[in-house]
């Protein structure tokens, strides 16, 4: 025997689908939130020069790797 999809369980589909969506977008939103702050955090960090090897204060006695300059490829119209 058979059952049948009733309009009340497509109704309560639609509803729990569109609130996954509804979460899955504002999650993904704040994620990308905290990412972002966490690299422009990162990048004042490095500009102002706190960090960086040599200096005595932030640093823990452990030896960093120098960092590579940017490598930037001309983009041709």
């Amino acid at each position: 025997m058979g059952t049948s999809l009733t309009p009340e369980f497509w109704r309560e589909f639609a509803v729990l689908l569109v609130i996954a969506m509804a979460v899955t977008v504002v999650l993904s939103a704040m994620l990308d939130a905290v990412y972002l702050r966490s690299q422009q955090h990162r990048a004042a960090r490095r500009a102002s020069g706190t960090g960086t090897p040599g200096t005595p204060s932030g640093t823990s006695g452990t030896a960093r790797r120098p960092e590579r300059p940017a490598v930037r490829t001309p983009v041709k119209s």
